[in-house]
């Protein structure tokens, strides 16, 4: 006679398998590394050209000394090399050969030794972390960035009560041009604030990443979404307060491709596919067009001039002259320009100091690796384009089942690119530093794991399952 039973025959319950310490601590040193990277600038007024480099030479061979020992035992899983990005890797080789024929060799050393480094600590986060981990992490390295920006300029206003100059100099007597400070003491009075970074259009970009990163969480319903709410209240904040037409222009850009990729992902057949690509791309021309003909009226809302304050005939003219001397293989790589050295010192001036980049990331390749420079980085960013857009607007699927829900991060590798993008028609930092480790980052990512969520340490580490090996 069946009786009932509080004691099932069933394997009790256990708990989600969970990551290592060694994993956790992986982590964290990822986000030391995006933190390092996105804010060098800050590193650099706190302790120095020479403490900034030495901080980047302890990363990169801290990267390579817990990196190697995983590529041998093959955790946590076997290196993609086929999946490699192939033309950033090419450019960075063409880089560090160009010292053969460069006009300033010394720069070019230095900063081809940086990029290589940038290059090796991207391959290295995109190989160790999952989608969700790196999401993660860029969100965490944005909020101790704008945490400590919001620190700092609290403390100048209210505790120093002045303008604060790189390395903590004290402030010689009489007037200097407030571009030599690094924060200006303007978060009360309504002026641009620069935070830690000591650059108002590098914080604006910073907040304009950190507000897709926390909207992508959010949307993914991640935890603690109520901090995440202020987090992002507070990196619009910046982004006002910065005033940067740069960032403003990349976030109304952004904002029309987010919602031509959500209509993508609502449109079922190829027509309604097409629809949506007609409409997108013959509004993005309509608006381009309207830009181009208001640009005075609408540079000047922004409170900039129709040069670009400055840049087409001071900066850009310059830059052009020279580069047309060596137009095939460049003058030579040095990102950024090495204002110290007597190429570039004194070369093109703005309020009293040497400009360090071209103000147009084309341009500047063009001026250092040529022709050849220009097609290997187009090919990159073009490459990282088409990818992270299908990434983006194509159904999740790698069986028969086509009907999986879109994950919301897959949005932001093709939001950053976009960002990238139109930013590099201003500033050449899309090719330096932060701008080249993600473009590393997001090519590598995608070539290695086109889809969120899947594989075994994914299943593992982010769904808590024990996942079956596949032969």
């Amino acid at each position: 006679m069946a009786q009932y039973t509080k004691h099932p025959a069933a394997p009790a319950p256990t708990a989600p398998e969970r990551e290592s310490t060694g994993h956790l601590l992986l982590r964290g040193y990822v986000i030391v590394i995006i933190f390092a990277t996105f804010s060098h600038s800050a590193i650099y007024n706190l302790v120095g050209r020479t403490g900034a480099a030495a901080v980047l030479v302890v990363l990169t061979l801290s990267t390579l000394a817990i990196g190697v020992p995983l590529l041998a035992r093959n955790r946590p899983q076997p290196f993609r090399w086929r999946r490699l990005p192939w033309s950033a890797v090419a450019y960075t080789a063409l880089a560090l050969v160009s010292v053969a024929w460069s006009q300033w060799r010394v720069p070019t050393i230095v900063t081809g030794l940086l990029l290589a480094a940038v290059t090796v600590n991207g391959l290295f986060i995109a190989h160790v972390l999952t989608w969700r981990e790196i999401v993660r992490a860029l969100s965490s390295a944005f909020k101790w960035i704008l945490g400590l920006s919001l620190a700092l300029e609290l403390w100048v206003s209210l505790v120093v009560h002045g303008p604060l100059l790189p390395n903590f100099f004290d402030r010689p007597d009489g007037e200097i041009d407030p571009q030599w400070y690094w924060v200006r003491d303007n978060l009360l009075d309504g002026g641009r604030i620069q935070g830690i970074v000591g650059n108002a259009n590098v914080l604006a970009i910073i907040s304009l990443f950190a507000l897709v990163t926390f909207g992508v969480l959010f949307a993914a319903r991640a935890r603690w979404r109520t901090t995440l709410a202020l987090w992002m209240l507070l990196a619009a904040y910046f982004l006002f307060r910065t005033a940067s037409a740069t960032a403003l222009v990349c976030a109304a850009v952004a904002a029309l491709a987010l919602i031509a990729a959500l209509a993508m992902r609502r449109a079922r057949t190829p027509n309604a596919r097409t629809r949506v690509y007609v409409i997108a791309i013959g509004g993005s021309a309509a608006v381009i067009a309207i830009a181009w003909l208001l640009r005075e009226p609408l540079l000047g809302l922004l409170g900039r001039s129709a040069d670009l304050t400055g840049r087409s005939d001071k900066i850009w003219s310059q830059v052009l002259e020279r580069a047309v001397q060596h137009p095939i293989a460049g003058n030579g790589f040095s990102s950024p320009w090495d204002v110290g050295d007597p190429a570039f010192a004194g070369w093109i001036e703005d309020h009293g100091i040497s400009v360090f980049h071209a103000h147009n990331m084309w341009l500047d390749v063009f001026l250092q690796l040529g022709v050849i420079g220009v097609l290997l980085m187009g090919l990159a960013y073009a490459g990282l384009l088409w990818r992270s857009w299908f990434f983006a607007v194509d159904r999740p699927r790698w069986d028969l089942d086509a009907g999986r829900d879109y994950s919301p991060l897959t949005l932001l590798p093709s939001l950053f690119t976009i960002v990238l993008l139109v930013q590099g028609l201003s500033e050449s930092t899309p090719i330096m530093l932060w701008g080249w480790l993600l473009l590393v980052v997001l090519t590598f990512k995608i070539k290695s794991v086109p889809l969120v969520g899947v594989g075994e340490r994914e299943q593992v580490i982010e769904r808590g399952t024990t996942a079956r090996r596949v032969p």
